[in-house]
């Protein structure tokens, strides 16, 4: 097994609370931060613009990617010229279609060629990520975000198609695949053997770090003093 220090994919935190997104930033294998309004609501963010500005006071050397959130093309795209001039390191997320199901392709080129670096979301098929790098323009920095974790939801494996995203993007030499919405620890490890770019994780999955190479039998014995410690917690008979 590989040691965190020897991945090349980037690890990318992704999160809405501030204190943990400056925890995170402060750790040497974070490479950058992401957010999304899902996140942001749950966290209780009440002014979009307010958070984002503050975030940004204190992580000025990582990427960080804020996304848009009108369903109208005009307005996504006002939106995501005022995001972009927050910072330097910043990238606006567009996701791939609006709710109508039209897709993003044009404003995806239009800010591309503005120069607007860009993180295309919620992508899960590899027509998606052919259609993204297309309207990209391929000298400027941008990620390709593929939902590795929810199309694993549906039951398929998403290591073949994350495999030949990788090389579909091989055209746009400044874009970047992201392996979004992992659900466990492993899949840090499947995005860097296909050659994933980055790899977008959460905070609870990111603890599980002080696990890497435990010995598995010394956690199955931790795992059985969890059981029996938490009957007795409990009071149990028989």
């Amino acid at each position: 097994m590989k040691k965190l220090e020897e991945l090349k994919v980037q690890i990318f935190a992704d999160g809405a609370d501030k204190a943990g997104m400056l925890e995170m930033y402060n750790k040497a294998y974070i490479k950058g931060l992401t957010t999304n309004p899902t996140l942001m609501k749950k966290a209780g963010i009440a002014n979009y613009s307010a958070f984002c500005k503050e975030v940004l006071m204190e992580i000025k050397d990582k990427p960080v990617s804020f996304e848009v959130f009108s369903d109208n093309f005009d307005e996504m795209e006002l939106q995501a010229m005022e995001i972009a001039s927050w910072g330097e390191n910043v990238y606006v997320k567009i996701p791939v279609t609006n709710t109508k199901r039209e897709t993003c392709y044009s404003l995806i080129k239009k800010l591309s060629d503005k120069k607007v670096k860009l993180n295309i979301t919620a992508i899960m098929t590899l027509t998606q990520v052919r259609d993204v790098v297309a309207s990209l323009n391929p000298s400027v920095p941008s990620y390709v975000s593929v939902f590795a974790g929810r199309i694993a939801d549906t039951g398929r494996d998403p290591v073949p198609m994350m495999a030949a995203a990788v090389e579909i993007l091989k055209v746009a030499p400044a874009a970047e695949l992201i392996w979004a919405s992992p659900r466990e620890l492993l899949n840090i490890f499947q995005a860097d053997e296909v050659g994933c770019q980055v790899i977008t994780v959460t905070n609870d999955i990111l603890k599980k770090l002080t696990l890497l190479g435990y010995d598995l039998d010394n956690y199955s014995l931790d795992t059985v003093k969890m059981f029996y410690d938490d009957a007795l917690a409990a009071g149990f008979s028989i």
